[in-house]
């Protein structure tokens, strides 16, 4: 099992196939775990999300970034 990263970037695949790439903002004060879509720009906690999604991989920092 991947343990997510601050900050970093995941490819997400959801439960219709389709693959988001997503920043993992990590928890809060309350202990929510929060994601960054980066195609819409919203941010939402694990709890909020109403379908089934994996992460498929971390993906590389782009060097120079």
């Amino acid at each position: 099992m991947l343990t997510p990263v601050p900050d970093a970037i995941y490819l997400i695949e959801l439960c219709s196939g389709e693959c988001r790439r997503w920043r993992y903002r990590g928890p809060d004060a309350r202990s929510q775990i929060w994601w960054r879509d980066l195609e819409t720009g919203r941010e939402f906690n694990e709890t909020s999300v109403m379908y089934s999604w994996s992460i498929v991989g971390k993906e590389d920092p782009v060097p120079g970034r």
